[in-house]
């Protein structure tokens, strides 16, 4: 690891720090010795610092690269940078999952002044005008966030099928599924799903996938890939996929980027009072036996090595 991307542990706790606006919040290393060999990369999931629906993975290799998943709320660009910066300022590659301003908007905030961070190259799958237009309240968004990847000098890549794996020192990246050109729910289904692995451990990433998008992935060559150690809970664990699609494949975890709200439904009335479906997912986890959650409100900055 080259010391400009190592970060020190007093360094990381100050970078930790930042994502309660100057408290320090809990983290959590899972480094068990499992006999599958040295850990290829750590990743953190970041919680969002107001209290809001957001997903947000950073990456960091064993030889040091930083890899990005989404990013959370354009609110959330300043505690990203922090953290980045934490990191050495570097980002490698960085994947969009889908652009709802919950999973792009920081990115696309940081894309208006990159200032000193270094941003190597950006992939996402580009929603169709039909799909975009599908939409009208997120299209006008959706179209500048892709004129900000058009008009700038950082290399973008469109990923328009599955399949394809990227390397990163040892961590493996495989893209699962790509836009589906559904306009039912249409920005939520067109989710990239993806796989992130080494020899200690298996995510996948739901993004924000709808119940026809989980029904999709299951009739693809890819499916068997959906079998993991952690599964990143489909649209924050609310009206995502279906019972059937989680019941379809093995995970021993999950992954809520969700904050209170959301977790117990609670909109300003009481606990599953709501119109989410957060409680109805929670009941699916409990009925297949998953034990081990972490959930951004309760864990705050969840670390997995």
């Amino acid at each position: 690891m080259s010391k400009e991307k190592g970060i020190s542990r007093r360094h990381f706790l100050q970078s930790s720090a930042l994502l309660t606006a100057g408290t320090m919040i809990p983290t959590h290393t899972l480094a068990r010795e499992t006999g599958k060999g040295k850990s290829g990369f750590t990743m953190w999931q970041i919680p969002s610092h107001r209290n809001t629906i957001g997903n947000s993975y950073v990456f960091r290799t064993r030889g040091g690269k930083v890899v990005v998943m989404d990013g959370g709320f354009p609110e959330e660009e300043f505690t990203l940078r922090g953290f980045l910066g934490a990191l050495g300022n570097e980002v490698d590659a960085w994947f969009i999952s889908h652009p709802h301003d919950d999973h792009m908007g920081a990115l696309c905030q940081i894309l208006k002044d990159v200032q000193d961070l270094r941003i190597r190259h950006i992939y996402h799958s580009r929603l169709t005008d039909e799909v975009t237009d599908a939409e009208p309240h997120e299209a006008k968004k959706t179209r500048a966030f892709y004129k900000l990847l058009d008009e700038g000098t950082i290399p973008v890549t469109d990923i328009q099928q599955a399949g394809h794996t990227y390397d990163f020192d040892g961590m493996q990246l495989k893209i699962l599924s790509t836009a589906t050109g559904l306009t039912n729910n249409a920005y939520n289904n067109n989710s990239m799903i993806m796989r992130v692995w080494d020899r200690r451990k298996a995510i996948v990433f739901l993004g924000d996938a709808g119940v026809e998008c989980g029904d999709l992935m299951l009739r693809s060559p890819y499916r068997d890939d959906l079998n993991c150690d952690y599964l990143q809970m489909a649209h924050h664990g609310q009206q995502g996929c279906s019972e059937a699609f989680y019941r379809s494949f093995r995970f021993r975890a999950c992954l809520w980027p969700t904050p209170m709200w959301v977790w117990n439904n609670d909109t300003g009335n009481g606990y599953n009072t709501g119109h989410l479906k957060t409680i109805e997912t929670r009941l699916w986890m409990d009925r297949l036996g998953i034990k081990e959650h972490h959930v951004s409100v309760r864990d705050g900055l969840f670390r997995l090595d």
